[in-house]
């Protein structure tokens, strides 16, 4: 079995392998190439797995993206995709021989971070991934869903303020991009979406050149700052994907899809865990939870610099005790953090926690408490007040969280 690079001639059947392992047909692209979800693959950057007679029977890609870390930090980041293996030859080695190949060359290109969508949970963690970001479902009752008056004292009314103007999904692109990337470069979490994949149409709604109409949101000065992306199926109106650079903006388009005729229910798809969309409604119960899930998987392959990377709210010190099994390594360090900024250096020092670069994964964004994986037996804090200060060190401005479909 080898693994090998990819190249743009080896485009076609790359494509064509991975939809076989998923039992699946390409859809056939637009004359420029694009309006399918792989028009923004890159070739340079996959890897096929052929056997010794030459056939290909398994393929994995990645993306070039920035990942937001906790205190604005944005760099750059891997995005795996495409990873896919025929039904042939599956527990073979052949997927573990692929994820070993690109972690190395992940780091021979000076990457320190990897992040994945998981199509099963419960493949990528013996590779060192670890979900880091969550996701949610939130179905409004329209003939419930009154708002509420802010109560704090000098709190801005959302009602207040912007106008919101109707658009077509094929009118706004570039309209869509810039508040997009305004909005991810202050949202822990959120990865780019670089400019060839709105050019191209590639990915989901709203980047996907499927019809759909868009609730542009503009501020007191007239620039665009929020847009929700939506379409009406039956008596509900579902929300694929709703961006903003503030609060008031995003309360500004959930007004909208909640006042929209002819529905008896808005559904929300994609919100933050934190997100204070049901504390805004007079009725809390006007709003059900639902769809929680798991999104961004992170890896690290640099636990140094990506630790000293990120933002931190907190100062402490604490022993850190990582183990990678998937790569057979196991270090111990020294997290230092003060005023924001953290060092990490190799120490012989007892440790506070021992974990695997799973877990280590998982709490790094700040979306998993490391307390609540010492309680389900995967991290071990060595001493009382380890995990207490674990949580507070790793917390980050805000619940990190995730759009980009990948």
């Amino acid at each position: 079995m080898e693994i090998r690079s990819t190249t743009d001639q080896d485009l076609g059947t790359f494509i064509d392998i991975f939809h076989a392992a998923l039992g699946h047909f390409p859809d056939t692209p637009d004359a420029d190439g694009g309006g399918v979800w792989w028009a923004a693959t890159e070739p340079d950057r996959g890897l096929l797995a052929v056997t010794a007679d030459g056939r290909p029977v398994g393929t994995a890609g990645a993306h070039t993206f920035e990942l937001t870390l906790p205190g604005q930090a944005v760099l750059p980041v891997s995005g795996v995709t495409a990873v896919g293996v025929l039904a042939t030859h599956r527990r073979q080695g052949v997927l573990t021989a692929m994820m070993r190949r690109q972690l190395a060359d992940l780091r021979a290109r000076g990457e320190f971070l990897s992040v994945l969508l998981a199509s099963e949970a419960g493949i990528y963690g013996r590779f060192g991934y670890g979900p880091a970001t969550y996701t949610e479902r939130l179905t409004v009752r329209r003939h419930r869903a009154a708002f509420a008056a802010p109560r704090a004292e000098g709190a801005a009314d959302t009602r207040a303020g912007g106008s919101v103007e109707l658009l077509r999904r094929a009118e706004c692109g570039a309209i869509l991009e810039e508040i997009y990337d305004r909005y991810r470069r202050t949202q822990p979490g959120a990865l780019s979406r670089p400019h060839r994949w709105w050019e191209l149409g590639a990915g989901q709604v709203p980047i996907a050149r499927t019809p759909r109409y868009v609730a542009v949101h503009r501020d007191a000065d007239g620039t665009p700052d929020g847009y929700a992306s939506y379409w009406k199926d039956g008596d509900t109106l579902r929300v694929d994907e709703t961006v903003a650079v503030d609060d008031a903006g995003y309360a500004a388009l959930a007004r909208y899809a909640i006042g929209h005729d002819l529905v008896d229910e808005v559904v929300f798809r994609h919100c933050s865990p934190d997100h204070p969309l049901r504390w805004q409604l007079a009725d809390l119960r006007a709003a059900d939870l639902g769809g929680e899930s798991d999104w961004l998987w992170v890896r690290l392959l640099d636990v140094p610099r990506a630790l000293t990377s990120r933002g931190w709210f907190v100062d402490g010190e604490l022993v850190l005790d990582v183990d990678d099994p998937f790569l057979g390594e196991r270090r111990r360090h020294l997290l230092t953090v003060r005023d924001g900024k953290a060092e990490c250096v190799p120490t012989d020092r007892e440790p506070d926690l021992s974990l695997d670069i799973r877990d280590l994964g998982s709490v790094y964004l700040g979306g998993t408490a490391p307390s609540a994986l010492v309680r389900a037996g995967h991290i071990r804090a060595h001493r009382p007040g380890a995990a207490v200060l674990a949580d507070a060190l790793f917390r980050a401005e805000r619940a990190p969280h995730c759009l980009h479909w990948f």
